[in-house]
C-alpha cells in the first residue's frame, strides 16, 4: 500500500497566507483552475477574488443587515446568508441560502432567481449545502427544520435531510441527520459521504443508479470530538473537513483514521462549549465566545491553485481567507477542466 502523503503532515501558522479583505461570512469557496476564488458573502451574493486579490462583490441586491445588525446572535440567524456554493453547468452559481430557505441560481452577472424553496408542498428548511455531481443532478442538505439554527445546536434535535434535484424533480433520498452539513462524493461517485455537524462526525450511503441512498454507516470515528462544518476529498482518498467554534482542520484517512493538520482551538472554550452541548444547554452567546485567532469559526476547506494543493479555509466571522500548500492535490470537482 503507497504511503499517505499526509503521514507527518501539520499546519503551522507560518505557513499561513491571505487573500480577501474586507469579507462578510466567507463560509465556502469555489476554486478555478485561473486562479479565481468565489465566496459567500453576506450581503447577498458571493465575493469574486482574483488570483492577483482583486476582488468584486457580485449581488443581485446588496444587503447591509449582517454588517449593521448590533445583536451577534441575529446576524448569523437572520436575512440573508449565502451558504454553501456550487457551479451550475452553464457556470452559474448555485447559492444555498441558510438566511432565506432556498436554493438560489445567480449569474456571474448577479442576476438571482429561487429555484427551490419548498419540498412536498412544505417550507424547505435551512438549506445548508449544495453539490453537483457528473450526472448534473443537484444534491442539497438541509440541516433542520428549526427557523433559528442555533437552536438546533442540541444532542436531541435530529431532523435534517438530503434532497437530490434530477429530471424527476426534488426528493428527500436520505434523513434522520443530526444536523446536515456539508456532503461529497467520492472519486468514483459510489459512496456519498454526510456531515453530521450535532452527531460531531461523517456518514455515508452508497449511491444508486437512481439516486437512492443505502448502506449507511458511519466513516472514521463515531465521535471526532467537535461540530464538523465542510468536507472535501483530497486525490488520495483522505476525507479532510473543519471543526467550526473549536477550529481545526483535521482529515480522516480511508482507513478511518482521524489526524488533526491544524488546531486553532482554546481548551478552555472546548471544554466549556462540549460540557454545555452533553447538557443540551447551549446558548447563541456560548457559541459566540468561541473560535480561533486565525479565521474564526472554520467552516470549510477547499483545494485550488493550478496544481490544486492550494488550500483555503473558509470561515463564518472572518474577513479574509487563510491558505497553505498541501502536500497531495484535491480531489477535482466536476467544474474542474
Amino acid at each position: 500500500m503507497a504511503a499517505n502523503p499526509l503521514d507527518g503532515f501539520k499546519v503551522n501558522r507560518n505557513d499561513l497566507q491571505f487573500i480577501g479583505k474586507d469579507l462578510q461570512r466567507p463560509e465556502c469557496i469555489l476554486a478555478e483552475p485561473d486562479g479565481t476564488l468565489w465566496s459567500a458573502d453576506a450581503r447577498g451574493g458571493v465575493m469574486r477574488i482574483s488570483a492577483d486579490g482583486s476582488q468584486e462583490i457580485v449581488t443581485q441586491s446588496y444587503q447591509k443587515s449582517f454588517e449593521s445588525q448590533t445583536d451577534a446572535a441575529a446576524r448569523f440567524t437572520e436575512g440573508t446568508l449565502p451558504n454553501g456554493l456550487a457551479f451550475a453547468s452553464n457556470g452559474d452559481l448555485l447559492i444555498s441560502n441558510f438566511g432565506t430557505d432556498c436554493l438560489e441560481v445567480m449569474t456571474r452577472d448577479g442576476d438571482t432567481r429561487v429555484m427551490i424553496d419548498t419540498i412536498d408542498g412544505e417550507a424547505i428548511g435551512k438549506v445548508n449545502f449544495v453539490l453537483r455531481d457528473s450526472k448534473d443532478r443537484i444534491w442539497l442538505t438541509i440541516s433542520t427544520k428549526i427557523k433559528n439554527w442555533m437552536s438546533a445546536i442540541s444532542p436531541n434535535i435530529i431532523d435534517g435531510y438530503v434532497a437530490l434535484v434530477d429530471e424527476k424533480g426534488i426528493r428527500i433520498v436520505a434523513d434522520g441527520f443530526h444536523f446536515t452539513n456539508e456532503i461529497r462524493l467520492d472519486a468514483k461517485e459510489e459512496w456519498m459521504y454526510v456531515v453530521e455537524t450535532c452527531g460531531r462526525r461523517v456518514s455515508r450511503l452508497r449511491v444508486q443508479p437512481d439516486g437512492s441512498l443505502t448502506d449507511r454507516e458511519i466513516f472514521g470515528p463515531a465521535d471526532t470530538g467537535g461540530f464538523i462544518d465542510g468536507i472535501t476529498f483530497n486525490a488520495f482518498g483522505n476525507l479532510w473537513g473543519t471543526h467550526v467554534m473549536i477550529d481545526r482542520i483535521f482529515a480522516i484517512t480511508p482507513e478511518g483514521e482521524f489526524r488533526v493538520l491544524l488546531d486553532d482551538s482554546d481548551p478552555v472554550q472546548e471544554a466549556m462549549l462540549m460540557g454545555a452541548f452533553a447538557e443540551d444547554k447551549v446558548t447563541p452567546e456560548m457559541m459566540l465566545e468561541c473560535g480561533g485567532t486565525i479565521a474564526p469559526w472554520f467552516a470549510s476547506v477547499t483545494f485550488g491553485g493550478k496544481d490544486l494543493k492550494t488550500v483555503y479555509i473558509g470561515s463564518l466571522r472572518g474577513t479574509n481567507i487563510p491558505y497553505f500548500r498541501s502536500p497531495v492535490a484535491g480531489l477535482p470537482m466536476v467544474h474542474w477542466k
